[in-house]
C-alpha cells in the first residue's frame, strides 16, 4: 500500500525553498570572533539575491532566528548592511535555540497565507560577541547571570547539560552510544568537508580580523570544530561533565558556534517564475512544548506529531537533520521516532560541527537542501527537527521536488 502524502497547497500558495546558505561554522571566540552577529548574516543575504537573480526590492520581509544577541532587531539591521533598499522590513524572532527553524516555519506561513511574497529567512548567532547580561538588584546594582531563565523554577529549569543527563537516564541511553554517536559525526564531517561536499553552501567571510596566519585579516571559508584525531579510546576518557556518574561528557557534547544560515523561500508560481530548478516543498510543521526537565525529547514529540497529521511514517523518510546539541537528546529522539541513527545527519551535525543557537535551525534546512540536490530524488521526504531550551520542540516536513 503506498504511503499517504501531505496535501499539496495551490501553487501561488505552496511555500517552496529555492536556496540556502551559510557561513562557516566556527567555534565561539575563535576564528569569527570580530564578527557580530549582523556582519555574520549580511553576507549570507547578498549571496542569496546574487545566487538566485531576485531583485533586493522583491523581498516582502527578512525574518530571522536570535537568541543571545543585544536585540534591537537584528534581520533589519543585516537586511540593510546586506544593501537591501529600506523598503524591505526585517523581523527577528527568538524561540532560543529553535530560533532558526522557527523563522524558516514562519516565513512558510507567510506564503502559505496567501502573500505570494519572497522571503529571507533562517537565523544567526554570534556568541563570541553577545552582550554581558545582568539584571538590577533591588539597590539599583546589576547582578549579572549566565542565561536567561526559560521556566518557573516550580517546574525546573535545568541547565543545558543537566537536562541532557536527565533525558540519558530516563530513556536509557548509555555512555557507549552516545560516545558512538560522536564518534560518527566527527568521522562523516571530515569526510564530507574532503570531498567538497559542504563547498557549494558555505558563504566565505573575507577580512576576518584576528585569526592566525601571516597578514592579519584573512578569508573563513571552512567548518573548524570536526576533530581529526578523536578516536573511540579518547572519547572514553572524558569524564562526566554535568553530574558525577553520569554519560554526558564534553565529547559527546556539542560546542558553542558563531554562524549564520539563510533560505529564499516564496510560492511555487514565483519561484517558477524566478527560473528556479527545484527546491524543497514546506509540507507540514509543529511546535511542542514538554517537560522542562526533558526538553531535549521535545524534537521527537512536534515530530511525532507531524508525521501523524501527514500521513507519514518515519520510514518513509529519505534524509533527516537533526540538531546534535547532545548525543543523549538525539538518540532518545530517533529512538522514540523509529528512526536509525545512522540515518540521520549524513554529513556530521552539531557534535562535530558546532551549536550556534539561533542559527542551527536554519543550518539543518541549508543541509537538507544541499543533500536533495547531491542525489535528486523526486518526492523524496526530509525532516528537520530541533529540540529548544525550556522543554520545547519544533519539526518541518519538507519534500524535494521538480519545478521545472
Amino acid at each position: 500500500m503506498a504511503e499517504p502524502q501531505p496535501r499539496t497547497l495551490p501553487e501561488d500558495r505552496q511555500p517552496v525553498i529555492i536556496a540556502a546558505r551559510r557561513t562557516p561554522i566556527c567555534r565561539a571566540h575563535g576564528a569569527l570572533k570580530s564578527l557580530h552577529a549582523h556582519e555574520l548574516l549580511s553576507p549570507v543575504l547578498r549571496a542569496l539575491l546574487g545566487g538566485t537573480g531576485v531583485a533586493p526590492a522583491s523581498v516582502a520581509d527578512v525574518v530571522i532566528g536570535n537568541a543571545v544577541g543585544g536585540g534591537g532587531n537584528v534581520a533589519r539591521l543585516a537586511a540593510l548592511e546586506a544593501g537591501l533598499p529600506v523598503s524591505v522590513p526585517g523581523l527577528t524572532v527568538d524561540r532560543q535555540c529553535g530560533s532558526g527553524l522557527d523563522a524558516i516555519v514562519l516565513a512558510s506561513s507567510l506564503v502559505a497565507a496567501g502573500g505570494s511574497g519572497l522571503y529571507l529567512a533562517g537565523g544567526v548567532e554570534s556568541i563570541s560577541t553577545a552582550p554581558l547580561r545582568a539584571r538590577r538588584n533591588s539597590d539599583g546594582a546589576p547582578e549579572f547571570f549566565s542565561r536567561a531563565q526559560f521556566a518557573p523554577q516550580g517546574l525546573g529549569d535545568p541547565d543545558m547539560g543537566s537536562a541532557a543527563e536527565n533525558v540519558a537516564a530516563r530513556f536509557g541511553i548509555s555512555r557507549e552510544r552516545q560516545d558512538e554517536l560522536a564518534l560518527r559525526s566527527h568521522r562523516r564531517a571530515l569526510a564530507s568537508a574532503a570531498a567538497g561536499v559542504f563547498d557549494g553552501e558555505i558563504v566565505p567571510l573575507a577580512g576576518v580580523s584576528g585569526v592566525s596566519g601571516p597578514g592579519g585579516a584573512r578569508t573563513v571559508s571552512a567548518d573548524d570544530g570536526p576533530r581529526r584525531g578523536l578516536t573511540g579510546a579518547v572519547l572514553a576518557r572524558f569524564p562526566p561533565a554535568f553530574a558525577a556518574g553520569g554519560t554526558v561528557t564534553a565529547g559527546n557534547s556539542c560546542f558553542d558556534a558563531d554562524a549564520a544560515a539563510a533560505v529564499v523561500i516564496t510560492s511555487v508560481q514565483r519561484a517558477r517564475e524566478l527560473g528556479a530548478r527545484d527546491g524543497l516543498l514546506v509540507r507540514g510543521t509543529d511546535t511542542a512544548g514538554v517537560d522542562p526537565q526533558l526538553l531535549g525529547i521535545g524534537a521527537a514529540v512536534s515530530a511525532e506529531r507531524l508525521l501523524e497529521r501527514c500521513g507519514i511514517t518515519a520510514a518513509a523518510l529519505g534524509l533527516v537533520e537533526f540538531n546534535e546539541a547532545f548525543a543523549s537528546q538525539t538518540l532518545a529522539c530517533l529512538d522514540r521516532l523509529g528512526i536509525p541513527a545512522d540515518r540521520a545527519n549524513l554529513d556530521g551535525g552539531a557534535l562535530a560541527l558546532g551549536h550556534a543557537y539561533g542559527a542551527s535551525g536554519a543550518v539543518l534546512v541549508t543541509r537538507l537542501l544541499a543533500q536533495a540536490r547531491r542525489s535528486p530524488v523526486e518526492g523524496q521526504l526530509a525532516l528537520a527537527l530541533i529540540s529548544i531550551a525550556g522543554g520545547m520542540g519544533t519539526a518541518a516536513l519538507l519534500e524535494y521536488r521538480s519545478l521545472s
